[in-house]
């Protein structure tokens, strides 16, 4: 059986042949463009820049010589648009990072530096604009650069945070069109990541891809706005899903179901410790909602939807299979209440997990390759049971990841599967 049809079965709860993989597919199951490289040279394939596929967290192109080195099963359908508001394909030109790789980025990509040495880039990539986002000189991706403006609750209106949500255009249909036909031709499993569907993200609040953003910006001012201004959140939530399932009725027409798996939203609900918010506010402020979307989803199209949350968010997941959610990623093992065992004896039946193979944080990073093939065996042990599991690191693989652990990693899965 190909990728997709193990895939296929993974999803739908049945037992794989063996372990799916992912490496690479989304903004958040995604390799940094460093640690792409290191892998490259690894595998002896051919010295040359690597294309950033997500400037953000300068996230790597894994390719297809890698892809095949390595036996992903899954690969990502891209927007057209960064998060900074510029095409994200081709023509691309050479940069320098500040660590001193070189790598391939979009014409669009234009950045200037401030007097600390900082990388600063600039929404649509026009540098006569202030900047969004920032990577300090010792950094190796970029974070948002607040541009709240003074608040006034009585002018404040919900179009104020909906400035980047509107109906696709034609020329977004097109690309979406070849996107997932060149993925789905490919014979592996495809996700995608359509936009407009992720409610309060934080890391899409800020909007770094806006010239002048109007509304709520800062991302401490979103959360208290979520007790302090409900009604306005509802307001805005309630005309974006509006919009949102316009949008993805016009996608299927055109796309259809060549693809199999949809990011729907990357809001966190969880810290390592405990939730941002009560069950009772995730309830009332994003259940309702999200329903909405999957409902629509599941009754006209065959697309699972997927759904991000760091933290320790079991207390959620009864909330998340309700709101109709069928992926929950990334599993975030080290946190509080995130036992695979237990997670997947109680929610294992309705709920895939879609990483959770491997701690980013520790485990990764600063353990000894013996440890990481110890974990990875002993997750995909439990995971893999009875299908409902695609295996993916908890979140990105960072840019000092050591090689020789992610090798490990790798090899533990085939050692798994048989290889």
């Amino acid at each position: 059986m190909n990728s997709r049809d193990q895939f296929l079965k993974a999803i739908n709860h049945r037992q794989t042949d063996r372990v799916v993989l992912d490496l690479g597919s989304t903004a958040v199951t995604g390799i940094h463009v460093k640690t792409v490289s290191n892998l490259r040279r690894h595998f002896g394939l051919q010295r040359k820049p690597v294309r950033v596929i997500e400037p953000f967290q300068m996230l790597g192109e894994v390719g297809w010589e890698l892809i095949d080195s390595i036996g992903i099963d899954v690969i990502g359908a891209w927007g057209k648009n960064n998060m900074f508001g510029f095409d994200n394909h081709a023509p691309f030109k050479e940069w320098k990072t500040p660590w001193g790789q070189r790598v391939m980025v979009p014409v669009g990509f234009n950045v200037t530096t401030d007097e600390k040495g900082d990388i600063l880039m600039h929404p649509e990539g026009d540098t006569s604009i202030p900047p969004s986002a920032r990577m300090p000189k010792s950094g190796y991706f970029f974070d948002a650069i607040i541009r709240q403006e003074e608040i006034d609750d009585e002018k404040l209106t919900e179009e104020d945070n909906l400035e980047e949500f509107g109906l696709i255009s034609e020329a977004d249909l097109e690309h979406w069109r070849v996107e997932v036909d060149k993925a789905y031709f490919s014979g592996k499993a495809v996700i995608a990541a359509f936009g407009g569907t992720a409610l309060g993200d934080i890391a899409l609040v800020p909007g770094m891809q806006l010239r002048h953003p109007k509304g709520i910006r800062d991302v401490a001012e979103w959360y208290m706005s979520t007790i302090s201004r409900p009604d306005y959140i509802k307001k805005i939530y309630d005309r974006q899903v509006e919009i949102a399932i316009e949008n993805l009725r016009r996608i299927y027409e055109v796309v259809g179901n060549k693809v199999q798996a949809i990011f729907l939203c990357g809001t966190d609900f969880g810290t390592q410790d405990s939730t941002f918010c009560s069950l009772e506010q995730f309830e009332d402020l994003w259940l309702p909602y999200y329903k909405r979307m999957n409902d629509w989803i599941h009754e006209n199209t065959q697309w699972k939807t997927f759904k991000h949350s760091c933290g320790a968010v079991e207390p959620f997941l009864d909330g998340f299979i309700r709101a109709g959610f069928d992926i929950i990623n990334p599993v975030q093992i080290n946190a509080v209440g995130m036992d695979p065992k237990k997670l997947k004896e109680k929610y294992g039946r309705n709920l895939v997990f879609w990483g959770g193979g491997i701690d980013t944080q520790k485990m990764l990073p600063f353990g000894k390759p013996e440890e990481v093939r110890e974990q990875v065996l002993r997750n995909c042990e439990i995971f893999s049971k009875n299908g409902g599991f695609v295996f993916n690191t908890v979140h990105n693989v960072q840019a000092n990841v050591p090689v020789e652990n992610v090798v490990a990693m790798l090899e533990a899965i085939w050692e798994f599967n048989g290889k």
